[in-house]
This record gives C-alpha cells, structure tokens and sequence, in this order.
C-alpha cells in the first residue's frame, strides 16, 4: 500500500503533465487546419487601414463660415449645439451628435459642464458651418476666450428662466473685445416659462446688447427649446425654432473675407500623436492657404522647429487645400508632441519672429463693462491673451502715472518670454478674474536684454534699490 501511494506522489504530476500536452497538441494541430481551410474559403479582411481611402475627399461648394454658442453656464449651450446637429442630421445637413459627444473629456461629463472647447460640423443648404461649443464656467474663461477669438459670429444663449446672468455679460464683453461683431440671440428653455417672461428676458437682453455696443434693437432673437429639438416633442418651439434659428444665423452673420493671398498662419490650440501616423497639431487657419508638402516653421516658447506638412484634414475629410477660416488638423512630419505646445504659431518659414517688447493702444474696462474700480500705476503683472496663447506681461504706462477704468491709453507691454506679435494684433488683459482690457499692437519694439528681462520678476523695492 505505502509503495502505491509513493508511485502516485512522484509519477501522478507527470501522467497529467503528458496527458496535457498530448491534448493541447491536438487542439493545436485543429486550429492550424480550421484556419487554413478559412483562408481557402473565405476572403482576407485584415485589419490594415488604408488611411487615404477610407477618409473622403473635402467638398468645398459652399462657403466657409466658423459659428459658436456662448452665454451662461447651464443656459442650454450644448443642448442646442447637439439639437442642430440632430434637426440637420433629419435633412441629411449633419452627422447628429449626442450631448455626451460633445461634452467629451471625463470631468466635462462629470461635472455637466463644457471645460475645453468644442468643434462640430454641420451645413445649411446655403453655408458650410464650424461651430464652437464655448465652455460658459468662469473657471475655463481662458479656454472661451480661444473660442470666441476662432468665430466669424455667435449664437448667444440665453435661459427663458433666468435671463441675463454674469456669465452673459462676460461672454458678451468678450466676444466684443476679440472682434465678434455679429450675434443672433436664442431664448432656450422656453418650455420652461410663461410667454410673458420670454418677452421680458427678449426685452433684457437686447437692452444688455445696446449696452455692449451692439445694435440691440435689429438683433435677431429666436425662441425656443433646445430640449424638445433634440427628443423630437413639441416641433413649434423645438426643430422649427432650430431651423428658424439657423436661417437667421445664414443671413445677419455675414460671409467674412479671408486673407488668402497672405504667407499661411495657424495658432497651435491642441497636439495629438497618433500612432503609426506622427504629430498632428489643430487650430483655426488666420489666413493664407496650406497643401499637403508645405514647409513650416513652429515658433513660440523660446523655440522654432522646423517641419514638413503631411496632411491636412478638417472634420475627419481629406483638404486639398486649406483655406483662411478652416477649423483643421495637419500632420507634420519630424517633430514629436511633446515639442510642440498650444499657444506656438506654425506659419510659412521666415514669415513670423517671436517678440517680447511691444506698444500698444488698450481700451481699459470700466466697473459698469466688468472691468476694475480702481486705477493701475505701471509695474502692474497683468495676463496677457492672443490668439491660442496666454503670458505674464509687465505693464508699463509710457505718457502718465497712471490710467483710470474707461480710458484709453498708450501703454508699453513686456512679456516674460516672447511670443509671436505683429503689428495690429488684438489681446485681452486679465488680472486674476477680471479682464482688464482689451488693445491691438501698435508697434514693435527692441526686444528687452537678459538683464531687463530678469527685472520683470523683481518687486518694487528690488526696483528703487537697483535706481539708487
């Protein structure tokens, strides 16, 4: 008995372990055979991608126009962002998107708020649209401003149940300052409100517009419920409302005149790597025209690379060209994502130079726009925002000793690092949650030595000390 039970101790692991690969051999041999009479039968379908044939072809035969929803944060901007495109996807205009689509990084769906801004493509039968969801949080307002600055005219939202609220103003100011001179307003949650309060919120806002600068009284204002557009109830004050609002965005903002003939510059706004493909940078085109086997040049952050454009597309279609105006992606070759950084110009090589000493004539918001109550001296530390990108600048006020909330001045702008400026260039200036001003670049001056350069960072009294 105990000579039966030492065989089975050392001899059992080794049956089961032949008995194993006996089996598994066979299974083997099997899958070998089953995939080969698969082959002889059935078609390959690997899964290559055949990137170049499965992406069509960009149909430019409308024009081009860049739109975007602004207002108050939980106003309906992304509601109705999605209820445009689910109405035009009906008259087969759009690829219908959900509220989720669009609000697509996790803490934007965990908050229920839009953090980054967003890109959709839609049509109308007269016009090509790129609209911009802009984030209405007054966290992300630095984000809003890169939205507002890539649109030709806005769709302002505004909540039939609370009307003009904080954010409002401030989109409203901001949309101003960066030069957006055409919005259609649209009354959202009217479902929500009596007909009486909708006149009243209509009659509050287009004073608001008349406020800000714009002509309140010609303004087109539509009611409705971006709700209702995207479930498909009550098509009175939902997709009829949509369409209605969408034929006024068609006529009262206006096709603008893209510079074309100009060397090509694009704001960098986001940096992508995609596998197997290289670096793809995204942005807005300010002007000139762009094609596949372009040379550019990145410039910003103290640095300047040189690439090759691979690419272009917009919405996930193949562009030929690319046109002043176009929201796109283009694929450039050499250079890996962690170089290339948001707020860095790619333009034509030798066309751009980053600089950090410039004039500047700034319009200074008074109380009533949103701006200071008190006057600022020179020295102050502001935050200064073009384009794609924000700096730590040093003010410094070249006529007076200081300058008072409404004025107009003449000031001297020292950045921290240079950044790409050219004359006529706009800005905004913040200081901590208040936007100070807005202003265009006047001249170009000298660029400041590493010695001016270390005294930005220096406090008032490191300054008289270094005077005496």
């Amino acid at each position: 008995m105990a000579s039966w039970i030492s065989s089975r101790v050392i001899f059992g692991p080794v049956v089961q372990q032949t008995l194993k690969k006996i089996l598994f051999a066979r299974e083997v041999h099997n899958y070998k055979f089953n995939v080969k009479v698969t082959q002889l039968f059935v078609p390959a379908t690997g899964c290559r991608r055949f990137y170049a044939t499965e992406k069509k072809i960009f149909n430019r035969n409308k024009p081009h126009c860049n739109v975007g929803t602004i207002g108050h944060v939980d106003h309906g901007k992304t509601t109705l962002t999605a209820a445009i495109t689910k109405v035009l996807s009906d008259k087969a205009l759009a690829q219908a998107k959900g509220y989720d689509e669009i609000d697509n990084a996790p803490e934007e769906r965990a908050r229920g708020i839009t953090i980054n801004v967003a890109h959709v493509e839609y049509q109308t039968d007269s016009r090509h649209y790129g609209h911009t969801d802009c984030p209405g949080h007054a966290d992300y307002i630095k984000n809003m401003i890169t939205g507002t600055a890539q649109m030709d005219g806005a769709i302002l939202v505004v909540a039939a149940t609370d009307g003009a609220m904080p954010q409002t103003r401030e989109h409203l100011l901001l949309a101003k300052q960066i030069g957006v001179n055409h919005i259609v307003v649209f009354i959202n949650k009217v479902d929500a409100a009596d007909q009486e309060m909708v006149e009243l919120v209509e009659m509050e806002i287009r004073e608001l517009m008349g406020e800000m600068g714009y002509d309140g009284d010609n303004i087109p204002v539509v009611a409705g419920s971006a709700l209702c557009a995207l479930e498909g109830k009550k098509p009175e004050i939902g997709a009829e409302a949509v369409l209605k609002l969408l034929a006024e965005v068609d006529k009262y903002i206006p096709t603008p005149a893209r510079e074309l003939d100009k060397p090509f510059l694009l704001p960098v706004e986001n940096v992508y790597s995609i596998p197997g493909r290289g670096t793809v940078v995204t942005g807005r085109m300010e002007r000139g025209v762009l094609k596949k086997g372009n040379d550019c040049e990145f410039i910003g952050y103290n640095k300047v690379l040189k690439s090759t454009v691979t690419g272009v597309e917009m919405f996930h279609q193949i562009l030929e060209e690319a046109q002043a105006g176009d929201q796109l992606g283009a694929l450039v070759r050499g250079v890996k994502r962690d170089d290339i950084r948001r707020g860095m110009i790619m333009c034509k090589p030798g066309t751009c130079k980053a600089h950090d000493n410039v004039e500047a004539q700034v319009y200074i918001l008074s109380k009533d726009e949103g701006g200071r109550t008190k006057p600022f001296m020179s020295f102050i530390q502001l935050q200064m925002f073009s384009r794609t990108w924000d700096c730590a600048t040093q003010v410094i006020i070249p006529e007076k000793e200081m300058v008072m909330p409404g004025e107009d001045s003449k000031l001297v702008l020292k950045l921290l690092r240079p950044m790409v400026l050219e004359q006529g260039q706009r800005f905004t200036l913040r200081d901590g949650a208040l936007t100070l001003g807005t202003g265009v670049v006047t001249k170009v001056l000298p660029s400041l030595s590493e010695k001016e350069r270390m005294l930005l960072t220096e406090g008032k009294k490191a300054r008289e000390a270094k005077k005496n």
